[in-house]
């Protein structure tokens, strides 16, 4: 089951409405086949995630991956794992 937040998030910079420059600027080192190393910071809420996965989306094209699987432990607690990945990364997060 996935949150209503995932559910409909922006999947493209294009669809993100705020910080249209910021969107822009990102698009064009994604084209540009040299992008940097990059840090986002912020309050809790801020749309970090969404713009990162709209850049990745951005970088990789269709190939990006978005799953969320549970795992079982031994003694039987379970484990969520959020897991972003392509041909070039993977992302995995515990929740």
């Amino acid at each position: 089951m996935s949150l209503w937040v995932d559910k409909y998030r922006p999947q493209t910079l294009e669809k993100l409405t705020y910080h249209a420059d910021l969107s822009s600027h990102l698009k064009k080192l994604a084209s540009s086949g040299d992008f940097p190393h990059m840090l986002f910071y912020g309050p809790p809420g801020a749309g970090k995630k969404t713009r990162i996965v709209a850049v990745l989306r951005e970088l990789f094209g269709p190939g990006l991956k978005i799953d969320q699987r549970t795992f079982v432990t031994p003694s039987n607690r379970k484990l969520d794992l959020n897991i972003v990945s392509s041909n070039y990364h993977l992302e995995i997060n515990p929740r």
